[in-house]
């Protein structure tokens, strides 16, 4: 039984429930999650965590949980001591894979490969490593009088990179061993391996990376999915709640009013001027209200049923569910965000929609949720055409 194990403690020394913060509109501990999951070699996937909240992720995203004991959720605790307790209360479990929260861009290809190294060529641990051209020189601590030394080169005959095969370092994203091997006190040991993976999917943001530097590596190198993106060709943007605050006014005369952003109209316009076809719902009649907006749009109002609607639109202009984004914020737009390929809500959308949703804006509806996510889906059309280029 190969089971996949990621360590989630509440606590945070830097970023407060830093394992469940948004990177790229999806948790930190999604990234790994969504992963480990489609690389279908686990038997169970399961995240051990003290927290409430970190629970309620890791089961969205199809995770069993381990309720760690407060014993093991110390900051001086170590992750062989939670390891060590997690096998003790699964005993149908063999070889874990302990996969770090913090490695975002881990792709399944990796997993199945050490999977196999484990399974298949019986090594008994094997761990992630990384390949790095830098030069090491011996510390010299202030008041001692010597010099420093070079480590790994002769300062007289300097490598080129291109000459030189560097050095391999552990770079925390995973590491798997046998039952008896951890039972013992080791994560490594035995017939042991090294895994070594790309150096631009090695991202560690407990140790180098700070969070707008991982957003932007995630985006260029991590793992969406089954599925290779494709360029988007409609977003279908629900006014009410995402256009707009959600909220009407309503006048003595009984005329309604409802408050938009201008940064939202912006994106829209962006969207238009790179050839994305842009479309609004909305399950009540607001026809006054979006042609005094002036936004030039295609819309559907009174929409009894938003998934027909998205459907039909999807059909009459030839896409495939990957060429469609949604954005939406309320219970009637959770069909409509499974089905598109790439999908969003604002950051103060219903719990059933942000479950759906995979992305979160950081903006909530009105206030440039829909500039948010326009960005968002220009930053992955740069990942498609990236890909095509390569």
């Amino acid at each position: 039984h190969l089971a996949a194990l990621v360590l989630a403690r509440g606590g945070s020394k830097g970023i407060p429930l830093k394992n469940i913060k948004l990177l790229a509109g999806v948790p930190l501990v999604g990234w790994v999650l969504r992963a480990a999951a489609d690389a279908g070699v686990f038997h169970s996937i399961w995240v051990s965590t003290d927290h409430d909240e970190i629970e309620k992720v890791a089961k969205q995203f199809g995770a069993q949980v381990h309720r760690r004991s407060p014993e093991v959720s110390q900051d001086s605790s170590t992750s062989l001591e939670a390891i060590r307790e997690f096998l003790n209360h699964h005993h149908e479990v063999d070889i874990v894979g302990n996969i770090q929260a913090t490695s975002p861009c881990l792709h399944p290809t990796d997993l199945i490969k050490v999977a196999d190294m484990i399974q298949k060529e019986g090594f008994d641990s094997v761990f992630s490593v990384v390949r790095r051209h830098q030069f090491r020189w011996s510390e010299v601590k202030k008041g001692e009088n010597k010099m420093t030394e070079p480590q790994n080169l002769n300062p007289a005959k300097r490598y080129r990179r291109q000459d030189w095969p560097g050095e391999l370092y552990e770079n925390g994203s995973f590491y798997f061993a046998r039952r008896q091997l951890i039972e013992k006190g080791y994560l490594q040991g035995g017939k042991m391996a090294y895994y070594e993976m790309r150096a631009e999917h090695s991202v560690d943001i407990d140790i180098d990376i700070d969070w707008p530097i991982a957003e932007q590596r995630v985006l260029s190198f991590g793992y969406f999915g089954k599925e290779p993106l494709k360029e988007v060709k409609l977003l279908v943007c629900s006014i009410d709640g995402c256009l707009t605050n959600g909220r009407i006014y309503v006048t003595e005369d009984r005329k309604e009013m409802v408050c938009y952003d201008y940064r939202d109209i912006v994106g829209i316009d962006l969207l238009k001027k790179r050839g994305i076809q842009v479309r609004l719902i909305s399950d009540r009649d607001c026809s006054k209200i979006l042609s005094a907006m002036q936004l030039g749009c295609i819309a559907k109002v009174s929409a009894t049923n938003k998934l027909e609607v998205l459907e039909e639109w999807q059909e009459d202009m030839g896409l495939s569910w990957k060429e469609v984004s949604y954005l939406g914020n309320e219970e009637s737009d959770v069909e409509c965000l499974k089905k598109a390929g790439m999908s969003g809500v604002p950051a103060d959308a219903c719990i059933v929609a942000q479950k759906a949703a995979g992305y979160i804006c950081k903006s909530n509806g009105g206030c440039g949720a829909v500039r948010e996510f326009a960005e968002h889906i220009f930053l992955l059309l740069e990942k498609v055409n990236s890909s095509r280029k390569q």
